[in-house]
């Protein structure tokens, strides 16, 4: 198995990514590093979509890692087919996809423009842990 970086540590009775055949899922990842959350709190319709980057990069990069760690040695991954980026916000929260996009940046920057996929960005009224983001990816595997 092809490692990057140590697999982001569950928060309950799951495993960070699973496989099947040529296609990896993974669980949803948080702003945490080594298990601990580094941002919390819902994202506020007052605050600048920039405020919530760096906790989506973080979230992104969790899921990404999750995936690459489902690889063997002389795989790669060739394309995120879904993306779903949960944001924990307030109602009078609308900028979703501009906060989204960062997700796909991470993306873009990490596997590549060709691998960029569906995404979907919702607005949620909690998440595990109050985190402000949760990132799910299902990719292909070439």
């Amino acid at each position: 198995m092809k490692t990057v970086n140590k697999n982001p540590i569950p928060q309950g009775k799951y495993i960070p990514a699973v496989r099947h055949a040529d296609v990896i899922y993974t669980s949803g990842m948080t702003p945490r590093k080594d298990g601990k959350l580094i941002y919390s709190g819902q994202i506020k319709a007052t605050l600048p979509v920039e405020t919530y980057k760096e906790a989506v990069e973080i979230a992104t990069l969790n899921a990404i890692t999750a995936a690459i760690n489902c690889l063997e040695a002389d795989e790669k991954i060739s394309k995120v087919l879904q993306m779903s980026v949960f944001l924990n916000s307030e109602t009078e929260f609308t900028a979703h996809s501009k906060v989204a996009d960062f997700a796909s940046e991470v993306v873009i920057n990490n596997l590549g423009i060709q691998c960029v996929g569906s995404r979907a960005a919702i607005g949620v009224s909690s998440l595990p842990s109050n985190a402000p983001v949760e990132i799910t990816l299902v990719c292909c595997v070439n």
